[in-house]
């Protein structure tokens, strides 16, 4: 539901019904309230078939459903399949040129996707025996890994970053936020261990398959939205995994009661909460716009006044204008990575 076949079959669809029409109107024929109902039901396929075209458009700009699945709430996190552990997980190469898993974290016992892409220099022979820092890019929700190659621009914005040397060469790595499509905004709760999943099961997968820096200082996290909120709180949750991350237009960072509906529990997980209490050193890059009402300034505003006083090191950008979409998330990587840049090593041979 999200290719280009699909959308322009829509288009077409719309152009017929609305010829359709005007051709069929004044040809209708039978007893006036037979002509009047066929006609609306002409007016009602125009319309069907036009909110369609806007709705899809919608739906692959903002990535809100990933398949038919997706959309109809067939996807449910018990049937979830269970996938190799790290070990043992195969990488394929993606039409892209992208590699793709999918594998059962040994410590959290979930599964998901995971897509690397690796920066040119990694495959280049005198970069061998090199070590790369990693960047786990978070997905909102809803959405899936995929949503940064479709929809965000990855690779080729953070390529453009790195040739213009306002990025080192990052791994670039993106699992799924919501293992089996249950979101914990990146907490662990009982049987859904997803904060276990990304700062011990994806790293672990990574360290065994690629050339990556051992340390924190190898590891950075940024997301958008759901994601967004994730890349604020992991680092402070893990600071021995990460050493900084991210977050674009994050969902409130007082914690989202959709999600964690337990009152206590979400105030102790929230960021707000944790960067008031850590005393981890870490740094976090968070940006939204002012016109975002899903991410508005003054959650911002509050994570900062707790930082104040701990050992995070908070940088903040709000832009003058942008919804919650790719096109504002796009304009802040240049911003984002360049922290992350800062906040990170830079490959080590």
């Amino acid at each position: 539901m999200t290719g280009t076949p699909f959308f322009v079959l829509l288009i077409a669809a719309t152009a017929v019904c609305v010829v359709g029409t005007m051709v069929l109107w004044s040809l209708v024929r039978g007893p006036r309230p037979l002509r009047w109902l066929l006609r609306f039901l002409m007016i009602g396929l125009c319309q069907l078939t036009a909110i369609s075209v806007v709705a899809t458009w919608i739906n692959n700009d903002y990535g809100l459903y990933a398949s038919w699945d997706d959309l109809l709430g067939r996807n449910n996190g018990a049937v979830a399949m269970p996938g190799p552990p790290a070990d043992r997980a195969k990488f394929t190469h993606t039409e892209t040129g992208l590699l793709d898993t999918y594998f059962r974290g040994r410590h959290s016992a979930l599964s998901g996707q995971v897509i690397v892409w690796t920066p040119p220099e990694y495959n280049q022979p005198r970069y061998r025996h090199t070590r790369f820092p990693v960047v786990l890019l978070l997905h909102g929700v809803p959405g899936g890994p995929a949503s940064w190659l479709e929809h965000g621009g990855m690779p080729g914005d953070f390529e453009r970053l790195m040739k213009a040397r306002t990025s080192h060469p990052f791994i670039l790595a993106m699992p799924v936020v919501d293992p089996g499509g249950i979101d914990t905004d990146c907490t662990d709760e009982p049987g859904r261990k997803v904060a276990t999943w990304m700062a011990v099961d994806v790293p672990e997968l990574l360290g065994h398959k690629f050339r990556t820096l051992r340390g924190a200082k190898g590891w950075g996290v940024m997301g958008f939205s759901t994601g967004g909120f994730c890349a604020a709180r992991l680092p402070l949750a893990y600071p021995k995994v990460f050493a900084a991350g991210a977050a674009l237009d994050p969902d409130p960072l007082t914690g989202d009661k959709g999600v964690i509906g337990d009152p206590k529990v979400r105030r102790l997980t929230s960021p707000t909460y944790m960067v008031r209490h850590t005393k981890a050193s870490v740094g976090l890059f968070l940006a939204t716009s002012a016109q975002d009402r899903l991410s508005p300034p003054h959650y911002i505003e509050q994570f900062t006044q707790a930082a104040a006083g701990t050992a995070v090191q908070a940088r903040t950008l709000v832009l003058p204008e942008g919804g919650h979409n790719y096109n504002t998330w796009t304009r802040l990587y240049p911003a984002a990575f360049s922290f992350l840049s800062r906040n990170t090593s830079a490959p080590k041979g």
